[in-house]
C-alpha cells in the first residue's frame, strides 16, 4: 500500500510539471548500488541506468517479501533525480521469474490474501505507470507473474533460447488472470492472440514470443547486456517530458480501469482464491512441484 501523503505514482504530474532533472555532481559516485535480501539495485549515474536483478532462488517467485522489496526499490529509483531508466532481469541461470508464490495464495487468511493481492497490484501499478523508461532483460523463463513484469515494461529483449518460454498460463494452474493482467496482454499483442494465449494457458517459446509480438527482440546470451544497453541508450536519446507524455497517454485507459476497480479486485481474488475448489488445484499443483524436485 502507498504511505499516507505519497500520491501514486500514476496520479503523479508528469515529469515536465515537476523541477527539471539536474545533472548528476561530479562528486557523486559513478555507481551506487543497494541490495536487499531479493533484489540487488545498481545505479550508474553517469547514465541515468539502474538495473535491478532479481537473486531469490530457487525460480524468483514473486512472493510478499520480494513484491515488498520490489516496491520500495523502483520508489527510490523514481524519486532519484539521476536515474533515468531501469533494467530488470535475473541472477538466477534459466529462469527471469517463475510468478507469483502459489504458497501465498494456498491454506492462509483472508487477511493475508488481501495484503498479498493488494502488493501484487501496487507493484504492477508501479511499473506500468513509472515515468522512467523501463526494460526487462528477459534471461530465462517467464510465466504468469513473470511475464506480467515483462510485459509492464517499455521494452522487451529475451534471451534466443528455445528452452526459454513466457505467457500468462494462469488457466493451467485452475485460476483467471485478472482483467489488468489481461489488459496490459492485449495491449502489447493485441486482442485475437491474447484471447487464445489467456484461454490455452499457452506458454510460448522464446522464438514464438518473438512472432506473437510478446517481446520485442531475441539475442544471444553473450549479448544481451550489449544490447539491453544500447536499446536503453536509444530511449533516453528522447526528451523526457515527451516520451512521459506519451507513454501516460497510451496506458491511461488501463490505468483508469484498474483503480476504479482496485478494491472490487481486491475482494474478487479473496472470494476466487478462498473456494475449496481453487484451494484444491493449489495443492495439487504444489504437489506436482514437490514431485518435479525430488
Amino acid at each position: 500500500s502507498v504511505p499516507t501523503g505519497v500520491l501514486p505514482l500514476c496520479h503523479r504530474p508528469p515529469e515536465w510539471y515537476r523541477a527539471p532533472r539536474q545533472p548528476p555532481s561530479l562528486l557523486l559516485t559513478p555507481c551506487r548500488a543497494f541490495s536487499n535480501k531479493k533484489i540487488m539495485v545498481e545505479l550508474d549515474e553517469s547514465s541515468g541506468v539502474a538495473t535491478m536483478t532479481f537473486k531469490s532462488p530457487p525460480v524468483n517467485s514473486l512472493s510478499l517479501d520480494f513484491l515488498t522489496e520490489f516496491c520500495i526499490s523502483l520508489e527510490k529509483l523514481e524519486n532519484n533525480r539521476a536515474c533515468r531508466g531501469v533494467i530488470i532481469t535475473s541472477a538466477i541461470p534459466k529462469i527471469f521469474s517463475s510468478g507469483l508464490d502459489i504458497t501465498e495464495m494456498c491454506g492462509k487468511s483472508t487477511e493475508h490474501y488481501a495484503e498479498f493481492w493488494r502488493t501484487v497490484q501496487e507493484t504492477w501499478l508501479k511499473l506500468y505507470s513509472s515515468n522512467m523508461v523501463t526494460l526487462a532483460a528477459v534471461n530465462g523463463s517467464s510465466p504468469a507473474g513473470g511475464c506480467l513484469l515483462a510485459l509492464s515494461c517499455d521494452y522487451r529483449i529475451m534471451v534466443e533460447n528455445p528452452k526459454f518460454s513466457i505467457g500468462l498460463n494462469e488457466t493451467q494452474l485452475g485460476i483467471v488472470a485478472p482483467f489488468w493482467f489481461k489488459d496490459t496482454f492485449v495491449n502489447v499483442v493485441g486482442h485475437r492472440i491474447a484471447e487464445r494465449s489467456l484461454q490455452l494457458g499457452s506458454l510460448h517459446p522464446a522464438p514464438e514470443a518473438l512472432k506473437l509480438g510478446i517481446v520485442d527482440e531475441l539475442v544471444p546470451e553473450e549479448k544481451l547486456q550489449e544490447k539491453t544497453r544500447a536499446v536503453m541508450a536509444q530511449w533516453l536519446a528522447l526528451p523526457d517530458h515527451a516520451r512521459q507524455l506519451t507513454k501516460a497517454m497510451m496506458r491511461k485507459t488501463v490505468l483508469d480501469r484498474f483503480i476504479a476497480h482496485r478494491e472490487e479486485d481486491i475482494q474478487n481474488f479473496i472470494s476466487f482464491t478462498s473456494k475449496e475448489s481453487i484451494q484444491k488445484s493449489l495443492r495439487m499443483y504444489m504437489e506436482m512441484l514437490k514431485k518435479k524436485k525430488s
